[in-house]
């Protein structure tokens, strides 16, 4: 056992959910800890809005089944409160037959509650829908 002094600081619950939204951004879609979620999770992002549990895992399964090699890189996440914001690309192959590359970067903002579980998750992206189109088409 180390000193008093040394020893390693306890994972409080601010820890505990970083890394694991840490580790479900490395994991993206697969392997999803959906326990941090509220059962009412409100999500929005420029193309969806919804709520419920239910529904946010439908919709990571379907971006599994639908796009191919897909890569969620987090480049920072912070947390102030009962807010965490992250900043990430996004990356996948659409499922069309010349197979285009297609990148979105952006941040998102998710919101505890008293119980430290996840109640809205917002998405914004750094370019338009519009964008993510014409990226289909322009490579």
């Amino acid at each position: 056992m180390l000193p008093p002094t040394m020893e390693s600081p306890k994972m409080t619950s601010n820890d505990r959910i970083l890394t694991i939204l840490q580790q479900d951004y490395a994991n993206f879609p697969w392997h999803q800890t959906f326990s941090i979620y509220d059962p009412n999770v409100y999500f929005q992002d420029p193309l969806s809005q919804f709520r419920g549990l239910a529904r946010y895992e439908k919709m990571i399964q379907f971006l599994g089944r639908w796009f191919q090699a897909i890569d969620l890189q987090l480049h920072e996440i912070t947390q102030v409160n009962q807010e965490i914001t992250t900043r990430w690309t996004l990356n996948w192959t659409s499922p069309l037959p010349w197979k285009p590359r297609i990148a979105i970067s952006g941040c998102s903002e998710l919101t505890l509650n008293e119980a430290g579980l996840i109640i809205s998750h917002i998405d914004y992206w750094d370019c338009s829908p519009w964008d993510v189109v014409k990226q289909h088409f322009s490579r």
